[in-house]
């Protein structure tokens, strides 16, 4: 009986010594270093995050000059289209100030009309 204690507490002081890199004497260590160690480590894993979120606002902002590219593009794009446009009305206003220009536009939407009307009614 007695001998099955004693290999209780070797086994004891063999595993408690084993830590995260392997076995060491337990008294080696100081709270000190311990601690130093913990540091190292918050430290390594502080930067690995800092390093992702680094790359995530990169990440960002090549996405946010894509659109800033995009949505200026489309701004030009209307701004054509919208000098397109009131060329258009301008020519129809001046048609419309005609009593004869007047008078096409009346032949030619009717003639739209009845296109739109006939080809509902054949579909």
């Amino acid at each position: 009986m007695m001998n099955t204690r004693r290999d209780y507490r070797n086994r004891n002081s063999l595993f408690d010594s084993l830590e995260e890199g392997g076995l060491r004497p337990a008294s080696s260590y100081s709270t000190s270093e311990i601690a130093e160690q913990e540091n190292d480590r918050g430290i390594d894993d502080l930067s690995d995050r800092v390093n992702v979120l680094k790359r995530l606002t990169s990440d960002i902002h090549g996405e946010v000059d894509t659109h800033n590219r995009l949505l200026e593009r489309m701004e030009q794009d209307m701004d054509s289209s919208r000098g397109m446009l009131s060329g258009t009305m301008d020519r129809f206003t001046r048609v419309f100030e005609t009593k004869s220009g007047r008078n096409v536009v009346t032949i030619v939407g009717s003639l739209v009309i009845v296109f739109l009307l006939v080809y509902y009614l054949t579909k």
